[in-house]
């Protein structure tokens, strides 16, 4: 039996098998759940070291869960992993217990790291994206949870939908 007992939390499910794989090859006892609900019966039998959170999720999110995985442990060393990184959901994810943030993609050494509060070699650099490229992934990601309804996206960002056409019309930003 490991010393390191892992919750994966992700509704991403090619990846969030594949990194399972990866990380019971690595040492750790992995339990997986694709919804918040199906991690909060995980953790009701049995009690993880270690917790791998996507903030995304259909149905509740991955900062809803953090919030009841603290209260169940406060042991549990949680990293959140999304797609959709951005300095608020950060901030938030920090606040509400989360010990590190991560961008997708990441590989499993990466991810491992993160897991065991690794500091990366000092040859190896962060990159950090621009303010363009997470605005384009904001515009992305709002236009996605309006249905790609470009009106309906302009009203919730506050612009105008003319502004929000030319925006979307300019290829993604190079980080």
């Amino acid at each position: 039996m490991s010393a390191f007992k892992l919750l994966i939390v992700d509704d991403d499910s090619p990846f969030r098998e594949r990194l399972a794989k990866a990380l019971r090859a690595r040492g750790f006892e992995v339990q997986t759940a694709a919804t918040v609900p199906e991690a909060l019966q995980v953790i009701q039998n049995w009690t993880p070291t270690h917790a791998l959170v996507d903030l995304k999720m259909p149905g509740p999110s991955g900062l809803d869960f953090i919030r009841q995985l603290r209260k169940a442990s406060k042991q549990v060393h949680i990293v959140v992993l999304t797609g959709f990184g951005s300095i608020p959901s950060a901030v938030e994810a920090l606040k509400i217990g989360a010990n590190d943030f991560r961008s997708k993609p990441l590989d499993a050494d990466a991810i491992e790291n993160a897991l065991l509060n690794l500091q990366a070699s000092q040859a190896t650099e962060i990159p950090v994206p621009s303010l363009d490229l997470v605005e384009w992934e904001y515009i992305q990601r709002i236009l996605n949870e309006c249905g790609k309804n470009i009106s309906q996206a302009a009203r919730v960002l506050g612009i105008d939908r003319r502004s929000l056409q030319r925006k979307l019309s300019k290829y993604p930003p190079r980080n």
